[in-house]
């Protein structure tokens, strides 16, 4: 990975991060930076690439919001009629990609993908400001529109129909979770020998880690 950082020096954090030392089990590492990356200023360090493909390989990508994590892997949400729910019907792999440029650390995440139940999409709705699910009934998303007009005449028709009662959410918007079968941290280090540690899920659930050449 490049540091984009063209006649620099990067200093060395000062965190070790070695095969033998590292927490067996990737997701309480990945809260460990997580929450390092939250306390460091980062941000919306909850935003990740999420990279797609369609049935015949296509790839695209583009950037969501990490609203869940748990055993089961990353949560999270968009219109199910959009270009990547769209792939991800048809080919329900992807990969995702998380970077925090203060501490110089990334994560890499890959597995397949699957929706949340519509309980889950459901709770997490109504945490939404209304504006966003008012957004979301409002927005074809992916579709070719005429103009800005068109959403914006959508959404003040949405406003007045919704005035006096709850938006509930609309059947083609909802959550996603991806379930790891591979997990990467990168973390630079001086000269480009940067530590690459990855975790790979086994046949038994159990996860087998290795270091990568930089």
């Amino acid at each position: 990975m490049s540091d984009g950082r063209l006649n620099q020096t990067i200093e060395p954090l000062a965190d070790v991060l070695d095969e033998s030392t590292v927490d067996r089990d990737p997701f309480q590492l990945f809260r460990q930076w997580f929450d390092a990356a939250v306390s460091s200023g980062a941000r919306m360090p909850d935003a990740m690439t999420l990279a797609t493909a369609s049935k015949d390989g296509a790839p695209s990508a583009r950037v969501v919001l990490l609203k869940k994590l748990d055993q089961d892997g990353l949560v999270f949400y968009t219109n199910y009629n959009s270009r990547k729910g769209r792939e991800l019907d048809e080919n329900p792999r992807a990969a995702l990609v998380l970077y925090w440029s203060q501490l110089d650390r990334q994560v890499r995440v890959e597995g397949t993908v699957e929706r949340v139940s519509d309980a889950e999409s459901d709770e997490y709705f109504r945490t939404r400001p209304r504006e966003s699910q008012l957004g979301a009934l409002a927005s074809p998303q992916s579709e070719v529109i005429e103009g800005r007009e068109i959403l914006e005449k959508g959404f003040r028709d949405l406003e007045k129909a919704y005035r006096d009662r709850e938006v509930d959410r609309p059947e083609h918007w909802g959550g996603y979770r991806l379930r790891p079968t591979r997990i990467e941290f990168w973390q630079n280090r001086s000269g480009r020998l940067h530590d690459r540690i990855v975790y790979e899920r086994q046949d038994g659930g159990d996860w087998a880690i290795a270091r990568l050449a930089p």
